[in-house]
């Protein structure tokens, strides 16, 4: 879905349109537990959509914690 990530800028493409996003903001987060009991530190971004201006969010990273 992260179409590039390169030098700070993230893009992603619109869920309904498939316009390019710009991104508004990013926050990690600690998922569920698995069954081993081990979590994901998720960093989520949200997006605004230039074409449709809907917002939309978009799991950038995931790493176990």
């Amino acid at each position: 879905m992260i179409t590039e990530s390169y030098g700070g800028n993230v893009m992603a493409n619109c869920p309904k349109c498939g316009a390019e996003g710009t991104l508004r903001k990013s926050w990690k987060m600690a998922g569920r537990p698995d069954k081993a009991g081990k979590r994901m530190q998720l960093e989520i971004g949200l997006f605004d959509c230039a074409n449709c201006k809907k917002s939309f969010r978009v799991v950038l990273s995931k790493q176990k914690i």
